[in-house]
């Protein structure tokens, strides 16, 4: 199994941010425009570009949708995209900006069926499980879902989901590492392939994700965000500490 770095861009009222441990009111916003931002993840060598709409994971409203089809416009990599999809209709307007998967968060917990669904009509699917501890939380990572990822995981193996992105809510945009020992719960747990999320601070980190192995499976790749929008680490230097180059 490859290992792949996803670069993300977290979208809200149209421009980059990036949250603290999930919390709307502890946010970081960048000046950048997300399609300048997503060009320059391309131009260095990213194989994968991750976005998130931000509003639409809280509301439901995909009120960023024209952002996310600008950047799948501008750039030649594939775009996984989540953020409120919690219905069929939702999903299609998504892939029909041109995004290569989408990410169910919320409707994998509240209608996990829309993801059969999905995978029948053909699209790539991803589950995004956004966790506190082993609760995983829903709706903008605002309320928890009563559920822990243990009891969730099983409903996705074997249904033609891509992937599962395991988010450490705690750990997220803080930057002092990932959540190894609940990754390595979670690879446990699963077949499906896990992308981790959360916490990733410097390229130890990404180094460790990287070598992170339970049995014969490796993690699938690491999913990182405000450490590269702050300059402490470069793409071309996560990819090489991933081995991805």
């Amino acid at each position: 199994m490859s290992f792949d770095l996803y670069p993300a861009i977290d979208i809200r009222e149209g421009r980059c941010v990036r949250l603290r441990q999930g919390d709307y009111d502890r946010e970081v916003r960048y000046d950048s425009d997300p399609v300048d931002v997503a060009l320059s993840f391309e131009a260095a060598g990213a194989s994968w570009i991750h976005v998130v709409d931000l509003d639409a994971a809280r509301s439901g409203i995909a009120t960023n949708r024209e952002v996310i089809r600008r950047i799948v416009d501008a750039v030649r990599v594939p775009v996984q995209s989540g953020g409120g999809i919690r219905s069929v209709s939702a999903a299609q307007a998504l892939f029909d900006t041109g995004v290569a998967r989408c990410v169910l968060g919320t409707a994998a917990i509240e209608s996990p069926d829309l993801a059969d669904d999905l995978v029948s009509l053909g699209f790539r699917v991803a589950v995004g499980l956004d966790v506190r501890g082993e609760e995983v939380a829903i709706r903008g990572w605002e309320i928890g879902s009563g559920k822990s990822i243990f009891e969730v995981l099983p409903r996705f193996e074997n249904t033609g989901v891509e992937a599962v992105i395991v988010t450490q809510i705690n750990n997220d945009g803080m930057g002092d590492g990932a959540d190894l020992e609940g990754l390595n719960k979670a690879m446990a747990a699963t077949e499906l392939t896990v992308i981790a999320s959360g916490g990733v601070g410097s390229l130890a980190d990404i180094e460790r994700l990287a070598s992170l192995v339970t049995g014969e499976r490796r993690l699938g790749g690491v999913i990182v965000g405000k450490a590269i929008h702050d300059g402490k680490i470069s793409i071309n230097e996560a990819l090489i500490s991933a081995g991805c180059l």
